[in-house]
C-alpha cells in the first residue's frame, strides 16, 4: 500500500489550482495572492512525501488476567522511520467486555528520535477467551498531506479467569476417604487434631509418648489423634444454558455468571485445604478436569472453565452416567440453575449410587425482571415463567425428599449449614434391615 494524498492536500491542490486559473483568465492579482501560499504547501508536501511504510509490533504485558484486571496494550513504531513522518495514530476496535483507557480507544503520538510507543489500557470485565483484533494504525506525513495505513503484525487474545470470591465453608466432610487432607476423620491414626491421651500399647512410635501424664500416673501413655483425611469434590457445573443478562463483573450477573464464578471460588477453597477436586462441565464432551490436588490443578480448572459455553454439546442423563463415572464416597455440588430435567435426572441418579449431593441454585434472584419481553408475548410469558418456577419449586422438594439440599449461592457461607448437616448424617449409626 502506497502513501496516498488526504482529503486536506486534496483540497489544498483543488484551491490553489482554482484560484490561480481565476488569476490568469479574469487578471486578478488578488486571487493569486491567496492561491500561491496553497500551491506552495501543496508542492512542497509532495516533495517532501515519505517513500517508506513503517512497522508496527503489537504487545501485552500480560494476556491471562482475571475479571476485573487490567492490562497495558502497547503498539511499537520501530525500524527505520521515515524523518518525514510527522503522527503515528491508533485506534483498537471496541468489545462489550473490554473497558479501556482513553475510552475512545484511541490515541495519536508524534514521532520523536525514529520511535514511537502507544499505550491502551485494557481492563477485562468478564470471563472467557476473547481475540484483540488488529488495530487501526495510521502514519500521517508533515503538514498531514499523505497518510498509509500500517497493518499489525499479528491478532492477539486475552484470557480472562473467572473472578474466585473469599469463599470459605466449614473443614466438616460428609465421608473423608483418602490419608491427606485437613479435615479430621472418625478414625484414630496419625494427624493434627487431638484425640485423646491413652495407655502406650506396642506399635506406638515413642514420639508419641505424653511424658507428664506417665510420670503422674507411673505409666507410659500416649497422645492419639485423628487421621487427616480429605475427599473427592466434584463439581458439577451446569452450562445447559443461560438465565439472566450478563454485565460483566460490574453489573448484573447471569446463571452461567454465577456458576462459573462460584466453581473456580469452590475449587480454590478445597484444594487450599488438600482435598482433590474434579470439574464435570455438561455442554463440554472433552474439557472435563480429572481428578487431583495443588495450585496447578487449579490453574487446569480454570482454565476449563474459560471455555464454559451455554452454547456447548449438551449431554443427556444417559451419557452424564456413562462418560463420568463418580465414586460413591464422593461430595457432588452441583451448580445450577435447576430447570432442565437432565441435570435434574443425573442428580437422582447420583443420589441412588451413594453420594453426598449439595444443590447449588445459581438462578438469579431478580430473574423476572431481566426477561426480554419483546422475544415473546407479553401477556401470556409472565404466567407461562411462573408456571415454570411452580414446577420447579415443586421439583427441588422432591429432591429435598431425596435428602438433596438446595442452598442459593451467596459467597462465603453459603455450605455451611449443608456441610454440618451432611458430616452429622454420615456420622449417625445406620440401622441393618
Amino acid at each position: 500500500m502506497r502513501w496516498k494524498p488526504t482529503h486536506a492536500q486534496i483540497r489544498a491542490v483543488s484551491v490553489a489550482a482554482v484560484l490561480l486559473v481565476l488569476a490568469v483568465l479574469a487578471r486578478r492579482p488578488d486571487a493569486a495572492v491567496l492561491g500561491l501560499p496553497l500551491a506552495f504547501v501543496a508542492v512542497w508536501s509532495r516533495y517532501f512525501r515519505p517513500r517508506e511504510r513503517p512497522e508496527v509490533h503489537t504487545e501485552l504485558d500480560t494476556d491471562v488476567l482475571f475479571e476485573g484486571q487490567a492490562t497495558t496494550y502497547r503498539l511499537e513504531v520501530s525500524g527505520t522511520i521515515d524523518p518525514d513522518i510527522d503522527l503515528i495514530v491508533a485506534a483498537l476496535p471496541r468489545s462489550q467486555w473490554f473497558q479501556y483507557d482513553p475510552a475512545q480507544a484511541a490515541i495519536a503520538e508524534p514521532v520523536s528520535q525514529g520511535a514511537v510507543t502507544l499505550e491502551v489500557g485494557l481492563r477485562s470485565k468478564r470471563w472467557g477467551i476473547r481475540a484483540l483484533e488488529r488495530p487501526t494504525v495510521i502514519a500521517t506525513s508533515t503538514l498531514g498531506a499523505y497518510r498509509v495505513p500500517v497493518v499489525s503484525a499479528r491478532a492477539m487474545s486475552v484470557t480472562t479467569l473467572p473472578l474466585r470470591e473469599g469463599f470459605e465453608a466449614v473443614d466438616a466432610m460428609p465421608r473423608p476417604a483418602g490419608l491427606v487432607g485437613l479435615h479430621r476423620s472418625r478414625r484414630p491414626g496419625e494427624g493434627t487434631e487431638l484425640a485423646g491421651v491413652r495407655p502406650f500399647r506396642t506399635g506406638d512410635r515413642l514420639r508419641r509418648i505424653n511424658w507428664s501424664v506417665s510420670a503422674r500416673t507411673r505409666e507410659l501413655h500416649v497422645t492419639s489423634t485423628w487421621s487427616d483425611r480429605d475427599t473427592e469434590v466434584v463439581i458439577l457445573l451446569d452450562t445447559g444454558g443461560e438465565i439472566g443478562i450478563s454485565e460483566g463483573i460490574d453489573g448484573q450477573s447471569s446463571s452461567l455468571d454465577t456458576g462459573v464464578r462460584a466453581a473456580a471460588s469452590i475449587a480454590e477453597h478445597y484444594l487450599r485445604h488438600g482435598d482433590r477436586v474434579r470439574l464435570i462441565d455438561t455442554g463440554n464432551t472433552v474439557r472435563g478436569v480429572r481428578s487431583g490436588s495443588g495450585r496447578g490443578h487449579l490453574r487446569r480448572i480454570l482454565d476449563a472453565l474459560t471455555h464454559a459455553d451455554r452454547q456447548g454439546r449438551q449431554q443427556d442423563e444417559q451419557q452424564l452416567a456413562r462418560r463420568h463415572r463418580i465414586r460413591s464416597d464422593s461430595l457432588v455440588l452441583v451448580l445450577s440453575p435447576l430447570l432442565r430435567q437432565t441435570v435434574l435426572g443425573y442428580v437422582v441418579t447420583l443420589v441412588h449410587s451413594g453420594c453426598t449431593v449439595i444443590a447449588v441454585d445459581t438462578l438469579p434472584p431478580d430473574v423476572t425482571s431481566v426477561i426480554d419481553l419483546e422475544e415473546h408475548d407479553a401477556r401470556t410469558w409472565p404466567l407461562a415463567w411462573r408456571l415454570r418456577l411452580l414446577e420447579r419449586r415443586r421439583e427441588l422438594d422432591r429432591l429435598g425428599d431425596l435428602g438433596v439440599p438446595t442452598v442459593p449461592w451467596h459467597g462465603a457461607g453459603t455450605l455451611d449449614e449443608v456441610l454440618r448437616d451432611a458430616s452429622r448424617l454420615a456420622a449417625a449409626p445406620r440401622m441393618r434391615s
